[in-house]
């Protein structure tokens, strides 16, 4: 089975809103055939597995991170061919929560004579899908929050500048990040700031994210970088208001894709936009603005999980600014708390990650 959640983390990046699964054949203690789910449409782990398997499949046991599907998507159900192959036991990592699914493909293949076992590295493949996990149920974004930081808390001196706060192996990490996430966010104020490509810019063949700035008054610029690529990398801009601009000819053309979201306070409704964007297939989203971005998310209570890097320098300034803004907590007892916390060392950096605790 961990071979098989070896072979789903492949597909990281390019299956999206879809899970990663991976699957693992074996007979008279041999494995005959590996697979897994390679992109969105394309042949999920098992039936890649069988499908291009030359060794005689009867009797043989399959591995398998995720319960096998049963309905027609836009492919055939898994649960078909792994009774079509003769395999005699199925060992599935975790149930699908799909509705579509949700225990039936295990009830279609005992009945069809299967012995099946579940809950094998059930906790490991939970983590590894954590994002399906919640869009399959909620159709909202899993959202990670990423600062980086120096040891006093400043994400930029006092003078705004921000070149660099971390190492270079901590900014790999950023963008390994970025090309395993749906969409990657920002604030207008940071695009006005730093006028990024937010890509992923490591070598190879890697998913490139959306990006999404919430632009409340719609004020991004036609010459930056993000609106300049639009036809390139799928960028689309959150705003309360229908501005002129949107109906002329500086934005429509550029490929920009613009959404208005309810006001909250004249601010785009972070709430209200979780929504559209998983409306839109969008099932993860990367924080990677500013403080103003960070504590809209928190208030909002949409944060999941927070990556915290910190670097071993002081800058000072009491004008300097923190990863989250906002008006903050009143009390030290009424603090957001992570939970599951995991402490990394990159070269000098360090990097705590952590899932935010449910407030209720």
């Amino acid at each position: 089975m961990r071979r098989a959640i070896e072979l789903a983390k492949k597909g990281g990046g390019f299956v999206h809103p879809n899970p990663l699964v991976g699957c693992v054949v074996v007979k008279d203690g041999q494995v005959i055939a590996e697979g897994y789910h390679e992109k969105y449409g394309g042949f999920h782990a098992e039936r890649n597995a069988l499908t291009y398997c030359k060794t005689e499949t009867k009797d043989a046991l399959l591995y398998v991170t995720l319960e096998p599907c049963c309905h027609y998507g836009k492919t055939p159900p898994c649960t078909e061919i792994i009774i079509e192959k003769g395999i005699k036991k199925v060992f599935v990592g975790i149930l699908d929560p799909n509705p579509l699914v949700a225990g039936k493909g295990v009830k279609i293949l005992q009945d069809a004579g299967i012995e099946v076992e579940v809950g094998i590295c059930a906790d490991e493949i939970r983590e590894l899908n954590k994002v399906f996990l919640k869009y399959i149920i909620t159709k909202r974004p899993y959202v990670i929050m990423k600062t980086a930081m120096t040891l006093d808390g400043k994400i930029a001196a006092h003078t705004g500048d921000s070149k660099w706060v971390t190492n270079e192996e901590s900014r790999k990490m950023v963008h390994q990040l970025r090309s395993e996430m749906a969409g990657v966010v920002v604030g207008i104020n940071t695009v006005l700031a730093d006028d990024p490509m937010l890509t992923c810019r490591l070598e190879g063949n890697h998913h490139q994210p959306a990006r999404i700035v919430v632009d409340s008054k719609l004020r991004i610029p036609i010459d930056c970088q993000l609106v300049k690529t639009a036809k390139e990398y799928r960028t689309i801009v959150a705003t309360t208001q229908t501005d002129a601009r949107r109906d002329d000819v500086h934005i429509v053309p550029t490929g920009v894709e613009i959404i208005e979201c309810q006001s909250n306070n004249n601010r785009v409704d972070i709430n209200d936009l979780m929504t559209r964007l998983g409306s839109m297939g969008i099932d993860s989203l990367l924080l990677e603005g500013g403080g103003t971005l960070n504590a809209a998310f928190l208030e909002a209570g949409c944060v999941d999980e927070v990556w915290a890097f910190i670097a071993p320098k002081i800058i000072g300034g009491s004008e300097a600014k923190t990863p989250v803004a906002g008006k903050g907590i009143d009390r030290m007892c009424d603090a957001i708390k992570l939970q599951d916390i995991d402490i990394q060392n990159i070269n000098s950096d360090i990097l705590i990650k952590g899932k935010i605790c449910s407030r209720e």
